[in-house]
């Protein structure tokens, strides 16, 4: 076999462990999150609504629907059910009856404030801390060249 065909298969190797250990990394950093959704506690696409809907009090539909990425319809029903479990408020605007406005309610505050991200981190930061600090420089070094040769591909 000559040289080149042997780094393309080297390098193929290479990426299909990175994209194995990838997958592995985001699913070990979703189990907690996985958790609460068994719990019936909320899906992912609320947990997006609630984020969007707390960083911005007052979102009309529309925004909502744009900043989530998701049909006005789903978006809507989503807000549904999260008004009917008291997690989300609708109001009218102020200005226009005729527009709702969408605003977090305490408990939602409160989750995305405090809960939401100690299930997002913890996993992480409890094997950040298991690191030496120079293995952490390493791992952090390491993705940002990555995420910087993603970024930034050959033109």
């Amino acid at each position: 076999m000559n040289q080149s065909k042997v780094r393309r298969n080297e390098l193929l190797a290479q990426v299909e462990q990175i994209v194995r250990d990838l997958g592995a990394i985001r699913s070990a950093l979703r189990r907690p999150l996985d958790v609460e959704e068994s719990k019936g506690r909320l899906t992912f696409p609320q947990k997006g609504v609630m984020q969007v809907v707390v960083r911005n009090h007052g979102i009309s539909l529309n925004d909502l629907s744009k900043q989530v990425n998701l049909a006005h319809s789903t978006v809507s029903g989503i807000v549904d059910r999260l008004t009917k479990r008291g997690m989300i408020e609708k109001r009218a605007d102020t200005k226009d009856g005729r527009l709702v406005r969408i605003y977090p309610t305490q408990e939602v505050q409160k989750f995305i404030s405090n809960l939401l991200p100690s299930l997002t981190h913890g996993p992480l930061e409890e094997a950040l801390k298991r690191a030496t600090k120079d293995e952490r420089s390493s791992i952090c070094e390491a993705l940002r060249r990555l995420r910087e040769l993603l970024d930034n591909p050959p033109t």
